[in-house]
């Protein structure tokens, strides 16, 4: 897990330029994701937003409006299960993971029969995050067994995207045994891909990804479509997984909308956290002045909504944090 120093650094000399304050910082690592993915932009957005280090200026006064004390901290990690399974551990405060891994890994089915990880608690539905299946520019396939023999990019280790992914590839009749696999963040997959060392690479994450930007206006890219028979069979596969689009222009030289499987990116915190304390972040993380933080940042903020935060969160079967579920009867949006 890399720590994000400089912010480390501010958040320490701000602790040693306030001996005199009788409040201490409260620190608050958020696992994130890899730089060129969306996890880590959102995770740092939201950090900052539920940030309100000790002898900052009210929230009334121009100050910051998160939680009294708090310094948030995004690290980049290698996303969903290292961060749910830190969670767990102690080792993070809240983390950002996908949906998909958060149920299995909570209820200890799939690939964690037998371990559950029963800390995991959820705060907010953040975003859909697009499984986008990258080609080289002006190559095709006509569905998933087309990857076999091919050297694809099927994720970290340690990441929802991998586990969901294998699961997927399986069905079609391809697996580790028939493909060269390679296990890779997604800036890793963008340059081989465009260096032609890898023929295909997955990758879950709100659109628009920088490190697929970037593909699409040096090298060039496609995605591909899947039909919708393919969606629904991936649904049943992954009931997590449901279906979406990735529109037509968010990456250069792709015009039409691409078909594809999505998952809910989900805030993920800790049971052992105080109801207070949840429920002051969750407080924090739908104000106003959060709100204009998600809308200024990365584009995939402006889906980040209170009205879409408990969205699938009732049928994951895990269990809202009681300081949020509080949040949320105040707000009126639970019973």
């Amino acid at each position: 897990m890399k720590f994000t120093k400089t912010l480390a650094g501010i958040a320490l000399a701000s602790s040693l330029a306030l001996p005199a304050m009788a409040q201490d910082p409260t620190f608050f690592r958020i696992g994130t994701g890899g730089a060129g993915g969306t996890y880590f932009p959102i995770g740092g957005t939201i950090a900052n937003g539920i940030s309100s280090p000790p002898g900052s200026r009210a929230c009334d006064e121009g100050g910051q409006c998160g939680v009294p004390g708090m310094i948030a901290i995004a690290q980049s990690t290698t996303a969903s299960v290292f961060n749910n399974a830190a969670v767990q551990n102690g080792e993070l405060e809240a983390g950002l993971a996908g949906a998909y891994s958060t149920r299995d890994m909570y209820l200890g089915t799939g690939k964690f029969e037998g371990k559950p990880h029963p800390k995991l608690r959820i705060v907010a539905n953040l975003f859909p995050e697009d499984l986008h299946l990258v080609l080289p520019k002006g190559a095709s396939i006509n569905d998933l067994s087309d990857l076999a023999g091919k050297r694809v990019g099927i994720a970290q280790a340690g990441s929802g995207t991998q586990v969901a992914v294998l699961q997927m590839l399986d069905a079609w009749g391809v697996n580790r045994d028939n493909m060269e696999e390679a296990e890779l963040n997604n800036s890793q997959s963008a340059e081989r891909l465009a260096d032609g060392q890898i023929d295909a690479y997955f990758y879950a994450a709100g659109w628009p990804v920088a490190a697929m930007v970037q593909l699409s206006s040096t090298k060039g890219m496609n995605l591909h479509s899947f039909t919708e028979e393919d969606l629904t069979k991936i649904n049943e596969i992954v009931p997590t997984y449901i279906p979406s689009k990735i529109p037509g222009g968010v990456y250069e030289g792709i015009d039409t909308d691409t078909l594809t499987p999505a998952v809910s990116a989900m805030l993920v915190v800790s049971s052992d956290l105080s109801e207070d304390l949840v429920y002051e972040l969750t407080k924090a993380l739908w104000n106003d002045n959060t709100r204009k933080l998600l809308d200024n940042g990365h584009a995939k903020g402006k889906q980040i909504t209170i009205e879409t935060a408990l969205d699938g969160v009732e049928a994951m079967g895990v269990p809202l944090h009681p300081g949020a579920e509080k949040f949320y009867k105040e707000a009126g949006l639970l019973k």
